[in-house]
Order: C-alpha cells, then structure tokens, then sequence
C-alpha cells in the first residue's frame, strides 16, 4: 500500500519554536528533531494512520502529529 507520508518525508518540517517543543516533550538533547522525527516515521515498526488534517505516527513509545497540510 503506497503512503503518502512515507513519500513525502522529505517535506516534513518544523519552526524553532517547534523544535523546542518536540524536545521539551519527548526529552531529547542535542539531535536534529526533524531527522529524529523522520527516522522515526520510517522504522519498519512504525504505525502511521491519518486521521483528517493529520497524520499521527506511533513510533518509539510515543506519537508524532504530522499536519497533512506539510505534504499536500
């Protein structure tokens, strides 16, 4: 089955303020979020569903939200 996330990966992104977030949130230190977050997204066990404007990806003991809008 073709993924529209997983086609897309390389769209994905993030402002500073997200960046700042996404590491207070999931507790990570001195990595690039956004690779983390695609890597992420691509592990064989990873769970993707889209549920109407996004994209939620259960992966590594947490859930990351995609907007749909970043891929469209």
């Amino acid at each position: 089955m073709e993924n529209i996330l997983i086609n897309n990966i390389d769209r994905i992104h993030t402002t500073e303020m997200g960046v700042d977030r996404i590491k207070r949130n999931l507790e990570l230190e001195n990595i690039d979020v956004v690779v983390w977050c695609k890597e992420s997204i691509l592990d064989k066990n990873a769970i993707i569903e889209r549920q109407g404007k996004n994209w939620y990806v259960h992966a590594k003991g947490c859930i990351i939200t995609v907007n749909a809008a970043v891929i469209l």
